[in-house]
């Protein structure tokens, strides 16, 4: 089976260099039958990348450790979960990974891509090939993942501790659907650029691409937020890692070019500007590819790699990106611009947002290039640390905040500013009360909290505004009002939702920054806490044999006001033998939207433990909002507009009545 797999992504290889070079050249000389090849190549390509994909995890399954990434991340001791996830949780099986959700995007553009303009298919299909090559090649040249061991050893290494757990299940494989996801903009972008020209089909299919490979980015980021949170024991959500900020990077790139997107489907204008963003957000994708493989980072998500991986990743790197940039530089001054617009309109309102969202990501860019970029002209190591980005990043953010709400209020090509912000009235006067509730109850506040929370309930209050105000509240009696609201578009409640969820995310970042309460201190069986009004009662350590590790297990217990018990939470310091590694097992205990953090320390000479204690406000709201958002990518996806090509429905039409007959 592992031969198999490993000449399966050898053919998949073959059949990604037909698909780059057959279809194109079909498309330059007008042969249907060269450019018909890329559909079934492309769709046999998948299948070969999803058997050799199988047949690495079927040797993770198998505990094979003749296989030397295997022996490297696996042990026939780990449960079952954890060896089918070790299959990602490495580098070379996290690229096998990658390109088998490569070739999955192109089997989807291939199967429902029928309806496009024949040499639009192609050149599309092309594209996807080349990038698929290059990392196929990537793949077999410097990252088999299918390299034997002779003699196989009796024993493997085990997967790395921290990536033992649920989160490794969830967060790579969303993260890189929204990565890779992005490549099909990339490769619509580059097709246009080779044909010249941007037809109604490029405008209808960028926008839902762009829209599902951002739904599965934020999903892939939140998830790694609260992986890191809750796994790693330091209690924080974001700490501006820069391989964090190599995902963030092309999140908000891609929700730049999702809101340049949609003028250009609705007004056909911005073409130029989201061509460029489709090249930047995949840039940016590749970007971190490179970040996280080439050894250049230090970081707890980087994979340690020899310089060659790096070297090969860096020339992909200026393949695709110095080649589609200089095709860009060639085309862009034959291309039409669009449709013309005043500044204050919808569109203008949607050129600002990508105007704040690029330099947030030019920002971020520069903040983590900064000190590879002087360590390699100087030889100095320097950091740039969370002070930088809050400044930077949140003086640009705050006020795009603000300007939010006024978006979907204003209309197409000439807007009313004032008629939208008296429409917005309502919202000002909640976000004002959410301001002086919070400063006459949080006694000791700042000042910026309590904006910080009006901030939020603006973000939240406006979009239900837009919603409510199309639904005709006020206008029209109840019940037409309601069929209003149940005939609005999907995508007009997956714009509300996801401004929403926008808002949820600022609340909770602002509640558990503003808010929140720590505690460290040593504690010995059956001594008490008090923490933010919870009493917390230590019962001591308990040792636990878990399948592949032992733990010391720290029950605490919640205490009511009568002294019973409302609660357990249990916190562990776990080791592992096979890699002689411990690590931190965070107990929760999560009270509506808050949660009561506790941490294990060491133990003391005396036999007291040290307990680092957290009360975190309104923390879950940061990753309730991510869902809401991902919620709001997917009921947009199903409005019929973002269908492509699907016909709108036609009533039957009445049969003649026997009167009439």
């Amino acid at each position: 089976m592992v031969e198999t797999g490993h000449f399966a992504l050898v053919l998949a290889f073959a059949l990604a260099l037909v698909q780059s070079l057959v279809p194109l050249f079909g498309a330059r000389t007008g042969n249907e039958r060269l450019m018909a090849v890329g559909g079934p190549v492309a769709v046999t390509g998948f299948a070969l990348t999803a058997l050799s994909f199988a047949a690495l995890t079927m040797a993770y399954v198998q505990s094979d450790f003749s296989v030397a990434n295997v022996w490297e991340n696996s042990h026939s001791l780990k449960p079952m979960l954890f060896k089918i996830t070790g299959t990602w949780g490495n580098h070379e099986g996290s690229m096998l990974l990658w390109v088998l959700i490569l070739t999955f995007f192109g089997a989807l553009v291939a199967v429902f891509g029928t309806n496009l303009p024949n040499t639009l298919r192609a050149n599309v299909l092309a594209v996807q090939g080349w990038i698929g090559a290059a990392f196929f090649l990537f793949i077999l040249a410097t990252s088999n993942p299918f390299a034997r061991l002779v003699p196989a050893p009796i024993e493997g290494r085990d997967l790395n501790p921290i990536l033992q757990d649920i989160g490794l299940a969830i967060h790579p494989p969303l993260l890189y659907l929204g990565y890779v996801g992005f490549s099909v903009c990339f490769s619509f972008a580059v097709a246009a650029l080779i044909e010249g020209k941007i037809d109604a089909a490029w405008a209808r299919w960028v926008r839902p691409w762009t829209l599902a490979a951002w739904l599965f980015l934020t999903g892939g980021i939140a998830m790694g937020s609260y992986w890191a949170y809750y796994e790693l024991g330091w209690g924080g959500f974001w700490f501006w890692d820069p391989v964090e900020n190599a995902s963030f990077m092309p999140w908000l790139a891609g929700t730049a070019l999702l809101h340049s997107a949609i003028v250009m489907e609705k007004r056909s204008a911005l073409k130029i500007w989201t061509l460029l963003l489709a090249i930047l957000t995949f840039s940016l994708s590749l970007l971190g590819t490179f970040l996280v493989r080439s050894g250049v980072l230090t970081s707890v998500h980087a994979f340690a790699t020899d310089p060659s991986r790096g070297v090969f990743i860096l020339c992909i790197l200026m393949l695709f990106i110095g080649g589609s940039l200089a095709l860009f530089a060639l085309r862009a001054g034959s291309l039409t611009t669009g449709g013309m617009f005043q500044p204050v309109s919808r569109e203008g309102a949607l050129v600002l947002n990508n105007l704040f969202l690029t330099t947030a990501a030019a920002t971020v860019l520069i903040g983590t290039l900064y000190p590879l970029v002087i360590e390699a002209i100087t030889g100095d190591k320097i950091s740039v640390g969370a002070p930088f980005f809050n400044l930077t990043f949140g003086s640009l953010m705050v006020p795009l905040l603000m300007l939010v709400p006024f978006g979907p209020l204003l209309a197409w090509k000439r807007g009313d500013i004032f008629g939208a912000a008296q429409r917005l009235m309502f919202a000002f006067g909640g976000a004002l009360l959410a301001v002086l509730v919070t400063m006459l109850a949080v006694e000791g506040e700042t000042v910026f909290a309590a904006l910080g929370i009006g901030l939020a309930f603006w973000l939240i209050l406006g979009a239900l505004t837009d919603i409510v105000l199309k639904s005709g509240f006020g206008n029209v009696s109840a019940r037409v009002m309601l069929s209003r609201f149940v005939g609005l578009p999907r995508s007009v409640f997956g714009t509300t939702l996801a401004h929403l969820g926008v808002g949820l995310s600022v609340l909770g970042i602002v509640g558990v920054v503003s808010f929140e309460t720590e505690k460290i201190l040593t504690m010995r069986a059956g001594e008490t806490v008090e923490l933010s009004g919870h009493t917390v009662r230590f019962e001591g350590l308990h040792p636990f044999q878990g399948p592949n590790y032992t733990e010391d297990q720290g029950r605490f217990v919640l205490l009511g006001a009568s002294g019973n018990s409302t609660g357990e939470i249990i916190s562990a310091k776990r080791f592992y033998p096979a890699r002689r590694m411990p690590t931190t097992e965070a107990g929760i205990k999560t009270m509506g939207f808050s949660q009561l953090y506790i941490s294990l320390g060491d133990e003391t000479t005396d036999g007291a433990v040290v307990v680092r204690m957290w009360w975190k406000p309104m923390v879950t709201l940061i990753w309730l909002g991510g869902l809401v958002m991902m919620i709001a990518g997917a009921i947009s996806l199903t409005d019929r507009r973002l269908r492509v090509g699907a016909p709108a429905r036609r009533a039957k039409p009445a049969r003649p009545s026997p009167a009439t007959s």
